[in-house]
């Protein structure tokens, strides 16, 4: 007798519903077009945090790391942890900032680099390691983070010297790098960006006149490395087109890239309606006549925004079909009038494509006036993530196969 509640039982039929599936061999082309884009002395962060925007952090950064990224960067000590549990070696940045005494023993014991954004920061990390009773042949790496212009962390460029030259005489702490944020990178007008690479660049002037060398530079987001070779320095720090979309409009021919995710789900009830017949809650959509419509497992509660309700194509059987009134926790209601020999359990793909028909992350986005990277990031993990066959899957996932 088979046990319901044995996970080898219940895992396959989570990916009987709805679920993401993510490519690989798609984003080793990425990372591999990228390499191409800079110097061989230039190295490639791969950014994986918010478990990779989406697409699942330890296979991602596997898999990056096998095509030529050589640095990692989370923005928590968590999603460092979780790196290093699944036997990742390479370098791993915190792109946050961390405060607290029981995150700096962890960052210390895993192994971690964190950003330092102001010299109050780095006495803590000085301070806890220090009562930690610390012991190692040598001290932790940390990066020092410089506000140019983004007004979020770092400390001010102009007072770049007093900030290097506070942290380098701290006992246990070494710097590897001094580094800063491009606000404006994806936009036409270069001004702003401009000037915070000049204020970057002062800042290194400074420090170098006063004899301190940062081991390593960097600036440069997803698209400022589509941009121009001159904001590369010693790193890029990839996201977004690391997982095949570009930052901005006029970025999409500087480099080929291949989307990463898709998402999918399963036709789960057919029916037809007539004419006057409202359809899900508050009616938003009336049918104007005699209509076949199918229910679709997926919903709000896995990410799908209910302002896209009435406004959503999905591919169907290689062709669009608009979906139908409000999207709800679990389901959306979708018209395939035109397509009568459709069944029950047949897939649909919101994001993704089927032969020459695709829908976007990016349309979504257009659509509700945000940008691509908070659609990728709003999958929730109830949909599970599938690796294409003849890759390594991502842990706890499945193998396409096993649908």
């Amino acid at each position: 007798m088979l046990s319901w509640d044995h996970t080898p039982i219940i895992a396959p039929m989570r990916c009987c519903r709805a679920w993401v599936e993510i490519n690989l061999t798609a984003l080793a082309h990425n990372v591999r077009q990228l390499k191409c884009q800079l110097r061989k002395e230039t190295d490639l962060m791969a950014v994986v945090k918010a478990d990779a925007y989406g697409h699942g952090a330890v296979a991602v950064a596997q898999v990056a790391l096998e095509s030529g990224a050589t640095w990692l960067g989370v923005a928590t000590v968590p999603e460092g942890i979780e790196l290093r549990q699944a036997g990742v070696k390479a370098p791993i940045m915190l792109l946050g900032a961390v405060h607290s005494p029981t995150e700096v023993q962890a960052v210390v014991h895993w192994q971690l680099q964190p950003t330092i954004v102001n010299p109050k920061q780095a006495l803590v990390f000085a301070d806890a390691i220090a009562h930690s009773g610390f012991k190692a042949e040598a001290p932790i790496s940390v990066h020092l983070k410089l506000d140019t212009g983004m007004s979020r962390l770092g400390f001010s460029w102009q007072r770049a010297v007093e900030f290097y030259q506070f942290v380098q005489q701290l006992p246990h702490l070494a710097i590897a790098s001094v580094y800063s944020h491009l606000a404006t990178a994806d936009s036409l007008d270069q001004r702003i960006m401009r000037q915070q690479q000049q204020r970057f660049d002062a800042a290194i002037a400074q420090l170098k006149a006063h004899h301190l060398a940062p081991p390593r530079l960097h600036l440069a987001n997803s698209a400022a490395t589509l941009t121009d070779s001159s904001l590369h320095y010693d790193l890029v720090r990839t996201g977004l087109a690391l997982y095949g979309l570009s930052p901005a409009p006029h970025l999409a021919t500087k480099v080929e890239l291949r989307p990463v995710l898709q998402v999918k789900a399963r036709i789960t009830h057919l029916k037809t309606i007539t004419a006057g017949t409202g359809v899900s809650y508050g009616h938003q959509f009336v049918a104007d006549k005699t209509m076949r419509i199918a229910v679709v497992g997926i919903g709000y509660a896995d990410g799908v925004p209910r302002l896209l309700s009435n406004r959503l194509q999905v591919i169907v059987q290689g062709t669009l079909a608009h979906q139908l009134g409000a999207i709800t926790m679990d389901q959306m209601m979708i018209d395939v009038t035109h397509l009568p020999e459709l069944q029950e359990g047949e897939v649909v793909t919101l994001i993704g494509h089927e032969g020459h028909i695709s829908q976007s992350a990016e349309a979504w986005a257009d659509m509700l006036g945000t940008i691509s990277w908070e659609i990728l990031c709003s999958f929730k993990h109830r949909l599970p993530r599938i690796t294409e066959a003849g890759t390594q899957p991502v842990q706890a996932s499945l193998d396409i196969k096993q649908l």
